[in-house]
């Protein structure tokens, strides 16, 4: 794999860019000299991370749910001729729903943010990339998609999962062309995941203030500025991996999960060579 390097002038997009990770994300290749494209469907809000970066810059609309949103700021960064070298898929949705008991908008919205935003995205977004230097995708997922699913967040985790196997899918597929891919999975951060639903849109139920209260947890943790050091190290050797966790019994759960896999094959199809 490639490694990144961030050049100043160069381009970074940046999707689900208005708060919490994406920000982070925006202002960490800001500081390294690049321009960002700050993509959400809070275009206030991507304006205000836009502002706060030390670099040129712009702000998008896009509800990465919505297969003609995401056409149309595609298009827009192709007439202004912005080819973003780097292009990280962060945009996400949490809710507390289970797999059993998820209504039909519920289901739909985080399937819509979650598995197709990052495809979606994909597309549209990673043939605007310059056809030679130093380019990279990143794509965020969670430690919910390396560890066993447990509730009560049991399908906001099945919806990880499926993020980090189509970041495994940009693995493959941009490898032949040089472009590495970082599969960023973060612990439980100081974030406003948790009021997600501030954001969505009407044809999934319109949005919904979560009671304050609910984000005790998420406050009492780090901010996501925790995550550079492992970004860093994982752009510098072209990707792959980066598990930042911030749940000391991260490392074990993956262990349980990887050991009941294992417990789980079945050998005897396997024809000696």
């Amino acid at each position: 794999m490639n490694a990144f390097t961030a050049r100043s002038g160069d381009w970074a997009l940046v999707t689900g860019a208005g708060r919490g990770i994406g920000r982070f994300l925006c202002r960490h290749f800001a500081a390294k000299g690049m321009r960002i494209a700050a993509v959400d469907i809070d275009h206030a809000a991507a304006r205000e991370t836009i502002d706060l970066c030390p670099t040129e810059g712009g702000a998008l609309r896009c509800d990465v749910s919505d297969h003609e949103s995401v056409l149309a700021a595609a298009t827009e960064l192709s007439d202004a001729n912005i080819a973003p070298s780097l292009v990280w898929l962060n945009a996400g949705a949490g809710s507390a729903t289970t797999v059993l008991d998820a209504k039909p908008h519920a289901l739909d919205w985080l399937l819509g943010v979650n598995v197709y935003g990052p495809i979606r995205t994909a597309q549209a977004f990673v043939p605007l990339m310059p056809e030679s230097g130093p380019r990279h995708v990143g794509i965020t997922a969670s430690s919910a998609s390396v560890t066993p699913v447990s509730g009560p967040y049991t399908l906001y985790a099945t919806t990880k999962q499926m993020t980090a196997a189509i970041g495994e899918a940009l693995m493959a597929e941009l490898a032949p062309k040089g472009v590495g891919v970082t599969i960023l999975c973060p612990g439980i951060l100081d974030t406003e995941i948790w009021n997600a639903a501030q954001a969505r849109p009407e044809r999934f139920g319109g949005a919904r203030q979560t009671p304050g209260e609910v984000g005790d947890h998420w406050r009492a943790q780090p901010g996501p500025d925790v995550l550079a050091r492992g970004l860093d190290e994982a752009l510098a050797a072209g990707g792959g991996w980066c598990i930042v966790p911030t749940e000391i019994d991260t490392e074990g759960k993956m262990a349980d999960r990887h050991k009941a896999q294992s417990a789980g094959l079945k050998r005897y199809a396997v024809k000696p060579t």
